[in-house]
């Protein structure tokens, strides 16, 4: 999102550019046959140890093949392939899986990114078996927005902008849970690293900033700390994802105050957002286990899937009736929208 003069520009960032299934990007991977398939879960438990899967999470480390007379062959992939071919820059440790269980290695290629679709998976497992896992979030504005949506975007970023002064002199980060489907603020919070307060200053969701005099606020507010404290470096510490290691610096030099590494304000949010499902659904505790959790699921797919065209009102729903039914609980906070004044966030 950009700002020039008083109109705040949506920036759609793509990710990686579509490519027909067939010609998908690969790497190559140094893989081995496994002889005695009973030693298959101990090699892989040794292998996760001394080379963990870093950029290819969606590769299988073990691949089947069904041989003629039923017999099975197993694959397993060792580590990525050295960059000149050659088995000699093999980490040491992979070597001695290798000698230890008398294994043959071999380059193999895998795809180099997860599938997107189910015609890129079935392209991907044909090369060596991956795992794919279909989008289950509404991806119809992430491509462009319509003007009221993008009016709505704008408010809610300006808000949490807002948000992210409210806790002092000191910019901090700041998260802001939106409902799409009754355009409210269901939860906000701003980084909570070094202190469990609450927002000193109350902010509403109608922004009487512009948008230009928003980003001015920002970039002078950011200015001021850096003159006031020696240099940008100090203004990342107020901010936990730019500065996620800034709690550990703080107890070295004996801070009087409470530091948690983990309550960014992105995790902040979501647990405000959990209390208020609890709030909402005061009696899903004493449900029997089994059907709460089918019911969960249930609602995680639904919830997943909501359009803005579907005109219930969430919260008030649930406020006429004094709680809300037990399937028709969230999933955490499946299928809302999140404002981050900066990301992207560890958390």
């Amino acid at each position: 999102m950009s700002g020039e003069a008083d109109a705040w520009r949506i920036i759609h960032v793509p990710g990686r550019s579509p490519v027909p299934p067939d010609q998908q990007l690969t790497v190559n991977v140094v893989a081995a046959q496994i002889e005695q398939p009973k030693l298959t879960s101990t090699i892989i438990r040794r292998l996760s140890q001394i080379a963990p899967f870093e950029d290819l999470h969606h590769v299988k480390r073990v691949k089947k093949q069904c041989l003629e007379g039923a017999k099975v062959q197993l694959s397993v992939i060792l580590c990525p392939a050295p960059e000149n071919g050659d088995f000699d820059g093999i980490p040491c440790d992979v070597k001695d899986v290798i000698t230890s269980y008398q294994l043959s290695p071999f380059v193999a290629k895998v795809c180099k990114y997860a599938a997107s679709s189910k015609e890129e998976w079935v392209e991907q497992c044909k090369l060596w078996p991956t795992s794919f896992h279909p989008p289950t979030y509404n991806i119809s504005g992430i491509t462009g927005f319509s003007e009221e949506d993008s009016r709505s975007v704008v408010s809610f970023m300006k808000y949490a902008l807002e948000l992210a002064k409210s806790n002092g002199s000191v910019v901090v980060n700041a998260a802001a849970i939106v409902d799409p489907l009754s355009n409210q603020v269901i939860a906000r919070a701003c980084d909570e690293v070094c202190s469990w307060h609450t927002p000193k200053k109350e902010v509403g969701t109608d922004s009487t900033k512009s948008s230009a005099d928003m980003t001015r606020w920002i970039e002078h507010e950011l200015c001021l700390q850096c003159c006031s404290s020696g240099g940008p470096e100090q203004v990342e510490t107020s901010i936990s994802c730019l500065h996620p290691r800034g709690w550990v610096d703080e107890q070295t030099r004996g801070s009087s105050l409470f530091w948690h590494p983990l309550r960014h304000a992105a995790i902040v949010a979501i647990e405000s957002s959990a209390a208020r499902d609890r709030r909402l659904f005061p009696g899903v505790r004493h449900e029997d286990e089994a059907t709460k959790e089918e019911c969960i699921l249930s609602s995680a797919k639904s919830q997943a899937k909501r359009r803005k065209t579907d005109g219930t009102d969430v919260d008030k729903n649930d406020d006429a009736h004094g709680k809300g039914d037990l399937c028709s609980r969230p999933y955490l906070c499946t299928g809302n929208d999140i404002y981050l004044v900066w990301e992207p966030c560890t958390m």
